[in-house]
């Protein structure tokens, strides 16, 4: 069964940075594609960046690219997602999901951890 554990969101200012982390377990990161969600108020959830496992090609939404960056480290089988010049438009609950692509997808896409808050504001 696969378990994934978002850890690292917040409260930070515009123009802030944050690292988020994702540890999965029951899966393997050389299986398939993973990556990050967000879901902001009242809005689908879409793939924000993805990872591919079969060579490591990075994916991004347009409005992640320069500024976020996602990385691997499969000895501890765990995601990250490094975000900076962060955004009030960036608000939202981050998903950890695999499989990923950057797409707007329903719950039933795939597997999800619980998520976690991220908020930009002054």
């Amino acid at each position: 069964q696969v378990q994934l554990v978002e850890s690292g969101g917040g409260l930070v200012q515009p123009g802030g940075s944050l690292i988020l982390s994702c540890a999965a377990s029951g899966f393997t990161l050389d299986a398939d594609t993973i990556g990050w969600f967000r879901q902001a108020p009242g809005r689908v959830r879409e793939g924000v960046s993805c990872i591919s496992a079969s060579d490591g090609t990075t994916y991004y939404h347009d409005s992640a690219k320069g500024r976020f960056t996602i990385s691997r480290d499969s000895a501890k089988n765990t995601v990250y997602l490094q975000m900076n010049s962060l955004k009030p438009e960036d608000t939202g609950v981050y998903y950890c999901g695999a499989p990923c692509a950057i797409v707007a997808v329903t719950p039933d896409f795939g597997s999800w951890g619980q998520g976690t808050q991220v908020t930009v504001s002054s």
